[in-house]
């Protein structure tokens, strides 16, 4: 896998994964609603910590500056 997420990228799907982690912690979320959230942010700590997202490679997208070319 080439990696293809740069570090503001990573940052902010850690924060997400964060805050709902927080609000399910705090009683904030439950229910339906905090398994979709928690599934959603275990994914995007999962592409933080591997620095790859899986729906940007078929659109050719890279937020990551070692992959991206001068023109």
């Amino acid at each position: 896998m080439k990696k293809n997420m740069g570090t503001i990228d990573k940052v902010i799907r850690i924060a997400i994964a964060a805050i709902v982690a927080l609000l399910y912690f705090t009683n904030v979320i439950s229910g339906t609603v905090a398994i979709i959230a928690g599934i959603l942010a275990t994914i995007f700590l999962l592409t933080s910590v591997i620095s790859f997202c899986p729906l940007y490679a078929p659109f050719g997208i890279s937020t990551c500056k070692a992959n991206k070319q001068k023109a």
